[in-house]
């Protein structure tokens, strides 16, 4: 499960239980790989392109797809971190915690962004990551990749580049790590 989710207070007091590995690191790795060509395929200029990790669970996943990137293209992207916590439109329903760190470090005025998740699950995380973009500039176009896309989605959004489409039922729960993709449930400590 994200980060985002272990700090959910709807799901204080639940633990991550994982049943089933879905994805090793080699698996992980691969897909990581095939999203980075998909990515300077579909990319008129990576001089253009920023990488920008949703706080907590797509920042590593960011940083290593900019590093897949770079070995592939020779192209070293600019790198950054989002966190949306104050854009959602859900902070009635949970409060806001302590805030994850954003940094931007360019204008994003006509460039091409990335936005890299671990998991889209109902949408609501991106739709606030595009809100907050606004605060950084005009962007030319924003693309979205995500490791797991699990379903389930409440908003119109759909993954540019996805790592693995896994269906999942509403009971169910997604780990995803650069170790690894794990599916499980969250019960009750």
């Amino acid at each position: 499960m994200a980060e985002r989710e272990r700090r959910n207070p709807r799901l204080r007091g639940k633990v991550f239980v994982p049943k089933t590995q879905l994805l090793s690191a080699d698996d992980v790795e691969r897909a990581m790989k095939r999203m980075a060509h998909e990515i300077i395929e579909r990319t008129e200029s990576l001089d253009d392109l920023v990488v920008i990790g949703l706080q907590t669970g797509g920042v590593p996943f960011a940083a290593h797809l900019a590093d897949v990137l770079l070995t592939v293209s020779g192209v070293d992207v600019q790198l950054g971190t989002l966190d949306v916590a104050l854009y959602r439109d859900d902070n009635t329903l949970r409060p806001v915690l302590e805030s994850a760190e954003t940094a931007i470090d360019a204008d994003l005025t006509d460039r091409v962004v990335l936005l890299v998740d671990d998991v889209l699950f109902t949408g609501r995380t991106v739709r606030a990551a595009l809100n907050a973009l606004g605060d950084w500039g005009r962007p030319r176009a924003v693309r979205l990749a995500v490791m797991v896309d699990r379903g389930h989605r409440e908003l119109p959004i759909r993954p540019d580049f996805v790592g693995k489409n896994l269906p999942t039922s509403l009971d169910e729960a997604i780990d995803a790590t650069l170790d690894g993709v794990w599916l499980g449930t969250l019960v009750s400590r």
